[in-house]
């Protein structure tokens, strides 16, 4: 089942994030206590999971971003899709991109954009099918300390 995670599911997606590249949990410092709260008080902020069996197995996150133009339409950004290793393969991760879209369709964006590192086929072929394109626009990132 896809949905928008509960407040309550935070270790279960810090976990998750272990197979994004993550490679330990965080502390639970005050830090990440309110960067938390200050996410799930958002109401342009959207981490969407795949449920199964009452465990969350593939995850994304929709950012809803105000904008002044394209008629005053917003557009959403998507990071962070993940799927646990044990659960590749069945479309999940395409469940909760389709649910991103979703919301920005509900909240009348005119585009969503995505990032990714991975320079793997497999990878940039799933985006491709899940309605992306890496032609329309070039990206620059600035890593910052």
């Amino acid at each position: 089942m896809v949905r928008e995670i509960n407040k309550t599911e935070l270790n279960e997606l810090l976990e998750l994030y272990l197979y994004l590249h993550e490679d330990s949990i965080p502390e639970m410092t005050e830090s990440l206590k309110e960067t938390w709260n200050i996410i799930m008080n958002d109401m342009n902020h959207h981490i969407i999971v795949f449920e199964i069996d009452d465990k969350i197995v593939s995850s994304c996150v929709c950012v809803i971003i105000p904008n002044l133009t394209r008629g005053v339409r917003p557009y959403a950004f998507i990071e962070n899709v993940v799927t646990h290793s044990d659960y590749r393969g069945h479309g999940y991760a395409t469940k909760c991109l389709e649910y991103a879209k979703y919301i920005a369709e509900q909240n009348n964006c005119y585009k969503m954009m995505l990032l990714t590192g991975s320079k793997k086929e497999s990878t940039l072929r799933f985006y491709e099918n899940a309605g992306y394109n890496s032609s329309d626009k070039t990206a620059f990132i600035q890593w910052l300390e």
